[in-house]
C-alpha cells in the first residue's frame, strides 16, 4: 500500500475484555512531523503507542510505516525507537556505551560506533561526554542521552511516552524547547504521548486530542485552541469559561443564549443543527474578555458579574467572578490601565461573539 505518510493507521481497535481502549482510530502522520497525542489518564493513548511500537497487537485495523504493513512485525524489526518516561538508561554503562548499545546489537564495527556516538552527542549538545556515567549527569542531560540513543539508529518514527513527566517544572520548560529543536534538527518523525496540554501546544505540528479511546479532534495547536470541535476539546485545551443556558435564537452563525437568571450572551455556533430552545453551553477564553464601564458595547456580548476574589498571577491578576450562579474568570493586566477591584465589586465583562463557541448539550 503506497503512502506519503511516515505513519498511517486505519480503524485501529484494541479491546481488553468489555473495555475498548482504542476505538476505531485512524491517522496519517507526514514525514518530519512532531505529532502529539493529548488526553487525560485512561483515555487510551499509551495503549495506542504500544500498538505502534509493536508491544501489543490491534484486534482490528492496520498500521503502516512508510507504506509497509506492521501488524505482524515484532518490535525489534520495526523502524521505530521509543523513549520512556524513566529513560531506561543502563546505569552500569558509560554514556557512549548507552548510545552505542543499539549499534552494537546491529553489529556495527567498534570504530564506526564510536564515530556515530561522538557525532550524535555533538548534535544533542553533549560533546565529549562519552566516558561519563549517566548518573553523573543532570536530568536534562540524561534526557538528551536517551534521545541520542534512539536517534543514532535513525528510526523512521521516534515514540515518546511522557518523557518529561519525571522532570521538575523549570527543567520541563527547558526540555520542551530542546525537544522541538532536536526534532527539527534530525528531521525524524516524533509521536509524542502526553496529558500535559502545554507540552503538546508548544512542541507539536499536529495534536490529536483523545477521549475514551477516540480522537475528538486532530489539528494544529492554534486551531485546537481557537476552533475547538467539541466541548471536551474546548474544556481540555487551555483555560476556558463555560456558561450554560438555553438557545433563544440562531442567526448568521451566531447563537444567543439565555442564562438561568435571564442574562443573554452570544457566541459563534459550533454544533450542527443548533436550534431555538436547545440547551447549550458557551465557551469563552479569559483573554478574550474585556472590562467595560457600561452594559453595552457595539457588536459585543456583555454580561454583569460579581467579583469574588482577585489573585496575583505574574503579568496579570486573575479575576474570579460569578454571573447567573456560574463561575467566570478574566485576566486583569498589571499595567495600571485596569480598574481596581475588590471582593463584591460589580463589573461588566464583554467579548466579541466571534471568539466564543456555542455547543449543544445532549439531554440524553
Amino acid at each position: 500500500m503506497a503512502t506519503e505518510s511516515d505513519l498511517s493507521c486505519h480503524g485501529l481497535v484494541r479491546r481488553f475484555g468489555a473495555h475498548t481502549a482504542v476505538n476505531n482510530i485512524s491517522l496519517d502522520v507526514p514525514a518530519g512531523t512532531f505529532f502529539s497525542i493529548l488526553g487525560p489518564s485512561g483515555c487510551g493513548k499509551t495503549t495506542l503507542l504500544r500498538l505502534l511500537a509493536g508491544f501489543d497487537k490491534p484486534d482490528e485495523g492496520d498500521i503502516y510505516i512508510r507504506g509497509q504493513r506492521m501488524n505482524d512485525v515484532p518490535p525489534n524489526r520495526r523502524p521505530v525507537n521509543m523513549v520512556f518516561q524513566h529513560l531506561a538508561l543502563f546505569p552500569t554503562m558509560t554514556v557512549g556505551d548507552n548510545i552505542g548499545y543499539g549499534l552494537k546489537r546491529r553489529k556495527v564495527p567498534v570504530a564506526e560506533r564510536r564515530k556515530l556516538t561522538a557525532s550524535v552527542l555533538e548534535q544533542v549538545g553533549l560533546p565529549g561526554l562519552e566516558n561519563r556515567n549517566p548518573m553523573e549527569l543532570s536530568g536534562g542531560q540524561r534526557q538528551r542521552v536517551a534521545l541520542a540513543r534512539c536517534l543514532v539508529l535513525k528510526p523512521t518514527l521516534l515514540l515518546l511516552d511522557e518523557p518529561l513527566g519525571a522532570l521538575d517544572l523549570k527543567l520541563r520548560e527547558q526540555m520542551k524547547v530542546e525537544l522541538k529543536h532536536l526534532q527539527k534538527q534530525f528531521g525524524t518523525t516524533f509521536v509524542y504521548i502526553t496529558h500535559d496540554q502545554s507540552e503538546a501546544m508548544v512542541m507539536s505540528d499536529q495534536v490529536a486530542v483523545m477521549k475514551n479511546g477516540r480522537f475528538d479532534q486532530v489539528a494544529p495547536p492554534e486551531e485546537l485552541y481557537r476552533e475547538p470541535a467539541t466541548p471536551f476539546v474546548a474544556g481540555f485545551v487551555g483555560d476556558n469559561n463555560r456558561l450554560v443556558g438555553e438557545v433563544v435564537s440562531v442567526m448568521d452563525n451566531l447563537a444567543e443564549i439565555r442564562l438561568d437568571d435571564g442574562e443573554r450572551v452570544r457566541g459563534r455556533v459550533a454544533s450542527a443543527g443548533l436550534q431555538q430552545g436547545a440547551r447549550a453551553e458557551l465557551y469563552i477564553r479569559p483573554e478574550s474578555l474585556v472590562f467595560v464601564n457600561d452594559s453595552h458595547r457595539d457588536g459585543y456580548s456583555v454580561m454583569r458579574a460579581n467579583v469574588r476574589t482577585t489573585l496575583f498571577d505574574g503579568a496579570n491578576s486573575r479575576v474570579e467572578a460569578e454571573s447567573s450562579g456560574q463561575p467566570i474568570y478574566a485576566r486583569l493586566p498589571q499595567d495600571g490601565s485596569a480598574p481596581t477591584l475588590t471582593a463584591d465589586s460589580v463589573i461588566n465583562l464583554a467579548w466579541d461573539p466571534m471568539f466564543a463557541r456555542v455547543f449543544g448539550v445532549d439531554r440524553s
